[in-house]
């Protein structure tokens, strides 16, 4: 007993790396917040955003292994009081004619919940005890010794031990520490949209298919859900009309509902269009610069992004509280656990099953959720991809100086709040308020 009490201490006192800037407080961000902050560090969040992004898509856990790491971070049973429910949806043809049916067990997974609505609980879990920094971004990154030196668009320079990109598919972190997106993100050939559009779609969950273009309407996934096949992306990711105008006319002359929906494109309340594109990179860290989540494994509606956000935080979080800080070991050890894991959003690309290019294509892809044999195969596949990892049990791990914090984590947040919005020597103990956002940018 007393040669173990020597060694933690021993491992206490060298613990090192204990400032950790974080940009992107969507998911994999405050998840990773919180399992570091248990751990000791000091941790600030930049968002691009001027505020929590609510609303949005619905996302969902699959698995043993995703519901373990949720019920860790002690919020399993509160995403299950927001979960929406998985829906199933109606194939329809052109004339509204039921085809098939895609089970909500499909689209929802084990537990489905709202972006915004998930967001907000790891917001809730991580804004006593972390800096929060909304309104601005990272704008360099520079390597020292002894850190990384991080320059702002708004805020005054500072310097962190580690910095962490949980910024989506587009990482700007990503982009500063390893280099342009053309080399690390793969365009699949479709775009996505969703809008929120000012028509009554009635209670039910329905979509329809022409080859190429998907529509769907209703439910809790979105008001108005577009997919459909596209050239390579040119356009400002800023130029809203401009996105708008790519949608409306990628759906020129499509049956259905569709000329409806076009109609209300322009005057749509909330609109987001994006690329569908897969991440294709082999190491997950350069320096003392990290990436998580869709900055590191992102597909684009494949179905794991939130799961793998979640374990992804888990994992590279107690992989420095095991290295004691090193994180020349840590990074390695998580690119070793996660990099097998992570194989699902590595293959395959959502864009052809959504909107096949072919009407025989269409016709097969409704034949799966007709077979059951078939549709019970592929769940049981989803299932193994989601829980194939060995998930270690990180939670007796901790930095130097980590009780303090933890204590105050778990006591609810005696910590002062820390919120700033652009300025980082600012605070202020009133969060900034949501802004309904269907941006799903930051897994």
């Amino acid at each position: 007993m007393v040669d173990e009490l020597s060694a933690a201490l021993a491992k206490l006192v060298t613990m090192k790396n204990t400032t950790v800037l974080i940009s992107g407080a969507s998911i994999a961000g405050p998840a990773l917040a919180y399992w570091l902050n248990r751990y000791g560090c000091t941790v600030t969040i930049v968002e691009k955003a001027p505020a929590l992004r609510a609303g949005g898509q619905a996302v969902d856990f699959k698995g043993a292994t995703h519901l373990t790491v949720l019920e860790r971070m002690g919020i399993l049973e509160e995403v299950r009081r927001h979960r929406t429910g998985g829906t199933d949806q109606t194939i329809v043809d052109a004339n509204g004619r039921k085809l098939a049916v895609m089970p909500g067990e499909f689209s929802g997974g084990d537990l489905e919940i709202l972006r915004g609505d998930l967001a907000a609980l790891l917001y809730d879990k991580t804004s006593e005890s972390c800096e929060h920094v909304f309104g601005d971004s990272v704008t360099s990154l520079t390597e020292t010794a002894g850190g990384v030196h991080v320059t702002f668009e708004r805020g005054v320079p500072r310097t962190f031990d580690l910095v962490v990109g949980a910024d989506g598919i587009h990482s700007n972190v990503r982009r500063l520490a390893f280099g342009p997106e053309s080399e690390y993100v793969r365009f699949l050939g479709y775009h996505y949209a969703l809008a929120h559009l000012d028509l009554d779609v009635g209670p039910d969950a329905v979509m329809y298919n022409e080859p190429g273009r998907l529509a769907a309407v209703g439910g809790p996934k979105a008001p108005a859900f577009f997919v459909f096949a596209s050239e390579r992306p040119d356009y400002d990711r800023d130029d809203v009309d401009r996105r708008k105008r790519i949608l409306i006319d990628a759906y020129r002359n499509a049956g259905w509902r569709i000329p409806e929906l076009m109609d209300r494109v322009p005057g749509a309340r909330e609109f987001h269009l994006d690329s569908i594109s897969r991440v294709e990179i082999d190491h997950y860290a350069s320096g003392r610069v990290a990436l998580i989540g869709d900055a590191a494994y992102g597909n684009t509606l494949a179905g794991f992004g939130s799961g793998l956000a979640i374990v992804g935080a888990y994992v590279l979080a107690g992989e420095l509280a095991a290295a004691g800080g090193d994180h020349r070991v840590a990074f390695r050890k998580y690119e070793e656990a996660f990099h097998g894991y992570a194989k699902v959003a590595r293959q395959g690309g959502a864009g052809r099953f959504l909107a096949p290019a072919t009407r025989r294509g269409i016709r097969m892809r409704n034949r799966l959720f007709k077979n059951r044999f078939l549709f019970q195969a592929m769940m049981r596949l989803t299932d193994r991809f989601a829980t194939d990892i060995e998930l270690k049990d990180y939670t007796a791990t901790s930095f130097a100086g980590s009780s303090a914090s933890a204590d105050a984590g778990n006591r609810g947040g005696e910590s002062e709040a820390r919120v700033t919005t652009g300025l980082l020597d600012e605070r202020t103990a009133t969060p900034p308020q949501p802004k309904t956002d269907s941006v799903i940018d930051g897994d």
